[in-house]
């Protein structure tokens, strides 16, 4: 018989579908279905279903015991919260995605999150997307076989590599002095340190544009040095980028004849040919310490700066002035270098000489007066760079019409008073 509600023309209410049940940890919710499936004698069975997304597509784990069910959706929960397992909570297309991903990174053992943080990081640096080009210039110049070292060691073994090699003292203390002052600045690994990094260090020396060409020129050695060695990657000296300095803009400083006189007059014996040999044959201060007296030889009135000795690697000889071999006439009977004592005491007889003769040293003053007295003296400023080991441009740019040849004159022809050339020198 008709129900009032069928004779209303209603239709038959359903009964409410059940709302799943959750199970929760941290922030991450798994739900669990109930459902009732027939079966074939007629009756019905309940199952618990769990959507599971890890595979990359939505599948439905069946569990036919509530509490197996359970205990399977506060295992996948967990792993949500801690971050082990994303895909679960994600749509079709992203779970696919992450499952690709996990898939390529499998082979390098990295995880996702690690691989995205890398990415970012790479991102951040290169400012773009351009972790191929990196990576690629990176294998390209073997950065990725470079042995890491601490600058202060890179040092040690230079050092340790000229010394070997018989390299001067005089250049041996340089290096070590300028040096030894980068490495203090930077106590890091050599192949971290930057043409920005390299920059800052030398514009906070405040140096005079010469000095500081000079810590470039040692600098730039340090990182030749550990490019050869693989310390730095290949093409990744830092110092090739750095500003390079002129130091060709400040006016040259040059001696008169009568501040040369006070100098040669109030020289110690042993310093007195250093002097002398600067001022009247243009000789470098390096060059001097390195040639002999048998290099000086007056009766044929030349000095010879071997290759070994020269800054140009190349045989020279010098002419001996008139002035000059009167100078050096009471050391003839000398052997061994010029000059036997340390760069220490070098240092220590200049400033006792200068003070004596109350005339202000002169930063490379003796071979800048040479090379100008002698320019006006001859007119020929491709003679005077054969004397100097220099290109004659160099000389006509530096040295031309500084003074006049009066003054020429006069500069050759400072010589010792009679009475003080024989009690100078002893053998």
């Amino acid at each position: 018989m008709p129900t009032f509600d069928d004779m209303k023309g209603n239709t038959p209410s359903k009964p409410a579908k059940a709302k799943p049940e959750t199970v929760k940890v941290g922030n991450v919710t798994v739900r669990i279905y109930k459902r009732t499936r027939p079966t074939a004698i007629g009756k019905s069975r309940t199952l618990y279903q769990i959507p599971d997304y890890t595979t990359g597509v939505r599948r439905f784990r069946e569990f036919t015991e509530h509490a197996a069910a359970r205990r399977e959706a506060e295992l996948i929960a967990g792993k949500l919260a801690s971050g082990d397992a994303t895909a679960a909570c994600m749509l079709n297309a992203d779970a696919a995605s992450n499952g690709r991903a996990m898939q390529l990174l499998r082979p390098t053992g990295a995880s996702l999150e690690l691989a995205a943080a890398t990415f970012a990081k790479c991102f951040e640096i290169l400012g773009g997307d351009a972790m191929t080009q990196a990576a690629t210039f990176y294998a390209r110049h073997g950065a990725n076989s470079v042995t890491s070292k601490p600058v202060a060691d890179v040092v040690a073994e230079l050092l340790a590599a000229k010394e070997a090699r018989g390299l001067s003292a005089e250049y041996l203390t340089d290096l070590r002095y300028r040096l030894g002052r980068f490495a203090e600045a930077f106590a890091v690994d050599i192949g971290s340190v930057t043409t920005a990094d390299v920059q800052k260090w030398l514009d906070k020396l405040k140096l005079a544009p010469q000095t500081a060409k000079n810590f470039r020129t040692v600098v730039g050695t340090l990182f030749q040095f550990a490019e050869a060695r693989g310390y730095v990657f290949k093409g990744g000296n830092p110092v090739l980028a750095v500003e390079r300095i002129s130091a060709n803009g400040g006016s040259i400083e040059i001696f008169t004849p009568d501040e040369l006189t006070l100098l040669l007059e109030n020289a110690a014996p042993d310093f007195l040919p250093i002097l002398a040999i600067g001022g009247l044959a243009g000789l470098r201060a390096t060059e001097i310490e390195r040639i002999t007296w048998q290099d000086v030889d007056t009766a044929s009135g030349f000095i010879t700066v071997a290759a070994g000795a020269a800054k140009t690697k190349r045989r020279r000889l010098v002419p001996i002035q008139p002035n000059l071999s009167a100078w050096l006439t009471p050391y003839a009977k000398r052997t061994g270098l010029l000059w036997q004592g340390t760069d220490k005491i070098l240092r220590a007889a200049r400033a006792d000489c200068t003070k004596a003769a109350g005339v202000a040293w002169k930063d490379n003053g003796l071979r800048h007066s040479y090379a100008s007295y002698r320019l006006a003296q001859i007119q020929n400023a491709a003679q005077v760079a054969l004397e100097l080991g220099n290109s004659a441009d160099v000389v006509f740019k530096h040295y031309r019409e500084l003074v006049r040849p009066a003054a020429a004159q006069l500069w050759f022809a400072v010589a010792p008073p009679t009475e003080a050339a024989h009690g100078r020198g002893a053998a």
